[in-house]
């Protein structure tokens, strides 16, 4: 499939997601800043779009379970940002990343892009395709995230799964206050008319 079809077909499906409306909220509560971890990429894949379950000119698919991730980039007073430079990465499925610092022997997904990026528009909105990811030794299942916003200080963050049993036992997650922890761990449920996966919302508030 050309990139230019991928790119607009994940358009259309990301377009269906259940983002929440923007509202005129006051005194958010700034989405938790986290470690980046050691396996941000050493230099960015030439293919770092929004659809990390396929790279550029291969054939191969990412194994696991497709998820789509969507929010907004907001301020603490709930306005949107727009031009916000969003990026994500972590483990295939198996659990490992795609990087040089993973010793990890689990195999390498050759199908899966591992890191991708957007800018937000007027509307302050993101969204990724990718996988669930696999368990890291040591860590609960989630996703790296990192936020440039003009005008501001760059977030790096962490995406966490409701209901995962791992979370109890993350030191990550669990250092963060029962508000910090609420605000980064995201339900997800059935994708409306792709019920092979699944869809969360995480809005991201820079403070």
């Amino acid at each position: 499939m050309p990139d230019s079809t991928r790119r607009h077909l994940l358009a259309g499906t990301a377009a269906g997601l259940a983002v929440a409306p923007m509202r005129a909220w006051a005194g958010l509560l700034p989405t938790p800043a986290q470690p980046a971890g050691p396996f941000y990429p050493l230099e960015l894949p030439l293919d770092d779009d929004n659809d990390l379950t396929r790279v550029m000119e291969q054939s191969d698919v990412a194994g696991g379970e497709v998820l789509h991730v969507a929010g907004r980039v907001l301020d603490a007073s709930g306005a949107v940002l727009e031009g916000a430079r969003v990026e994500l990465w972590q483990a295939n499925a198996e659990g490992r990343y795609h990087h040089p610092g993973d010793r990890n022997p689990l195999a390498i997904d050759p199908g899966f892009q591992g890191f991708g990026h957007m800018v937000t528009g007027v509307d302050g909105a993101y969204r990724f395709k990718t996988i669930m990811p696999g368990l890291y030794p040591g860590r609960t299942r989630h996703l790296h995230f990192m936020v440039i916003a003009p005008g501001r200080a760059d977030l790096v963050t962490q995406m966490y799964f409701a209901g995962e049993p791992d979370n109890e036992r993350d030191g990550l997650l669990r250092r963060l206050s029962e508000d910090g922890q609420a605000a980064v761990t995201v339900p997800f449920s059935a994708t409306p008319d792709e019920p092979e996966s699944q869809t969360g919302v995480f809005d991201i508030v820079m403070g």
